[in-house]
């Protein structure tokens, strides 16, 4: 029998579901994370009440730091997966925190079909998944990258709305570029929730692009 090849040892890690804490335990850590912030950032949330308490849904944010994910899961109380770069799985302590806090590698570069497979399957089971549409963190002055259309694309497959959000101040906590975080204040807004619904003779792939535009728009609107 001939040997695995690298690849599809690759395509098996990949394949096996990574390890991520227990609901319960993340639940727990929950108030830690939100006084660590508020001692070191002073962070502080507005729109609480549109986010979903139960139900597929599609979370998308602007992208200022490392730690957007833990910002943003302090108030969504229920089970979250995040796609994540999957470099910074390398990273020591943050990868690992990534990992056990139920990220997913993400190949930005090329797609993902596993990363998308599981959040199709984690949407269509009622649940929420995190995505960061500019795929890279911003500047010092905040500056938005282009959003990607997978946020979208990934909501009209599963029949899910999207949550917009976006983070305020992080670039003045620890943008792109600057080694370790510093003190600042941050400011997390829940936009309404947008069902994504085709026009008339719109098919799914300009669909997409359209809500991509309208969303980064919605997000934009609170910086």
């Amino acid at each position: 029998m001939a040997a695995d090849s690298p690849d599809d040892g690759e395509r098996k890690r990949q394949a096996a579901e990574p390890y991520a804490m227990p609901q319960w335990l993340i639940d727990a850590l929950r108030p830690v994370v939100r006084g660590l912030s508020r001692a070191l950032w002073r962070i502080s949330f507005r729109g609480l009440k549109h986010i979903p308490a139960e139900g597929g849904i599609v979370i998308a944010a602007n992208h200022q730091t490392y730690v957007d994910p833990f910002w943003v899961s302090i108030p969504v109380k229920r089970p979250v997966r995040y796609l994540a770069w999957n470099e910074a799985f390398k990273w020591p302590l943050m990868g690992k925190a990534l990992e056990l806090f139920g990220a997913w590698p993400l190949v930005i570069e090329r797609g993902n079909p596993t990363a998308y497979r599981r959040s199709l399957q984690w949407l269509r089971a009622g649940r929420a998944v995190m995505i960061f549409p500019e795929g890279e963190r911003a500047f010092a002055d905040a500056k938005f990258a282009r959003f990607k259309a997978g946020a979208a694309r990934l909501a009209l497959e599963a029949g899910v709305p999207i949550l917009p959000v976006t983070i305020r101040g992080g670039q003045g906590v620890w943008p792109r570029g600057q080694r370790l975080p510093r003190t600042g204040r941050v400011e997390i807004v829940f936009h309404p929730a947008r069902r994504l619904k085709p026009l008339p003779g719109e098919d799914a792939r300009r669909c997409a692009q359209r809500e991509t535009e309208a969303l980064a728009e919605v997000i934009k609107s609170a910086l």
